[in-house]
């Protein structure tokens, strides 16, 4: 395909990864069916498109994900950046704990070094921030791995501003991973200017709202079975009823301006600033290809406002995560 990508900058490294990244969770599970054969050939399109930026996860299927993403990549190493989060375990009851612990940051490091087959990770995030260790004594963790060269750059995931600062005080942190879509917009509160202001990237998960707002979905029982959607408050009958009425705004504009809704959400969120990248989930070529449309579609300033509005004024119902993994983000 050899697509033009836009490259944007990793930290203050400038034009390191690609605007449009390549978020993998979904790839063998969570959402769905699992079609190893699609996922191979959607992760060396992406490849040959110029998507360098590919995120995985410690969490995702556990571990899992990191062994199939790793094979995949690991005869193009030099041409991928390549991230994944550790601190994200399960309690003995399933719940979802946060350990950020540097005993637990190392010995998760090598776990996850072993599965994809790398002798080095290019970002490597806290997925949530433990509240018991202090945000020092993990970064400084994350430091010593640095020197060590088994890690480039640090990353935290879902953190709030004052442990940003606290934590860039300790070691510079070139990406800031948070959910940041038309619907989930609250690092306008603060988290985009202070990324900014510290030379961070930020790296906008979910930005169609777990294919939502790309219009590939209406209600749950239009999700299958095994689907972690179904647990999604935003998804439930009577939210995702009303939350429509934010796809119809997203549709209204693509009709008349000849795109898809997941390719005017996707730039919509790269519009925002030239230090955000957006990962989006993809497991076919189909979504792919969207996707990498929406990386070149560049709103108007009247377009991005009247999006904005309709998104404010409709007042999304449901929090963006089931209370278990609220209760670990970093507020």
């Amino acid at each position: 395909m050899n697509t033009h990508t836009e490259q944007r900058a990793l930290g203050t490294h400038p034009a390191a990864i690609s605007a449009v990244g390549f978020g993998c969770m979904g790839l063998v599970g969570w959402y769905g069916t699992r079609n190893d054969e699609e996922s191979t050939a959607t992760l060396l399109e992406a490849l040959d498109a110029g998507i360098n930026h590919f995120d995985t996860a410690a969490s995702y299927q556990l571990g899992e994900n990191e062994k199939f993403v790793g094979a995949i990549l690991r005869p193009y190493r030099n041409r991928v950046v390549l991230a994944s989060k550790c601190g994200l375990v399960r309690g003995p009851d399933g719940s979802a704990l946060a350990d950020n612990s540097p005993v637990t940051i190392t010995a998760s490091l090598d776990a996850s070094l072993a599965r994809l087959g790398f002798d080095h990770i290019d970002l490597f995030y806290l997925h949530r921030i433990d509240r018991r260790v202090p945000i020092e004594e993990s970064v400084g963790a994350l430091a010593d791995l640095v020197k060590a060269g088994k890690i480039r750059h640090i990353g935290l995931s879902e953190c709030s501003e004052a442990t940003l600062r606290r934590a860039a005080a300790v070691h510079p942190i070139a990406a800031v991973q948070t959910e940041y879509s038309l619907w989930s917009r609250e690092p306008e509160q603060g988290m985009l200017a202070a990324c900014r202001e510290l030379g961070t990237t930020f790296v906008a998960y979910s930005p169609l709202g777990r294919g939502f707002l790309a219009g590939n979905f209406k209600r749950l029982d239009e999700l299958p079975a095994n689907d972690n959607r179904r647990n999604q408050p935003r998804f439930q009958d009577d939210n995702a009823a009303h939350n429509e009425g934010l796809v119809a705004a997203l549709r209204e504009l693509a009709t008349d301006i000849g795109v898809t809704p997941a390719q005017l959400a996707l730039a919509w969120v790269l519009a925002q600033a030239p230090h955000v990248v957006a990962i989006p989930g993809m497991k076919t070529r189909a979504h792919l290809r969207d996707n990498l449309a929406g990386g070149t579609l560049r709103l108007t300033p009247e377009q991005a406002l009247h999006l904005e509005a309709r998104a404010s004024a409709l007042a999304i119902r449901g929090e963006r995560h089931p209370p278990a993994m609220m209760q670990i983000v970093d507020r």
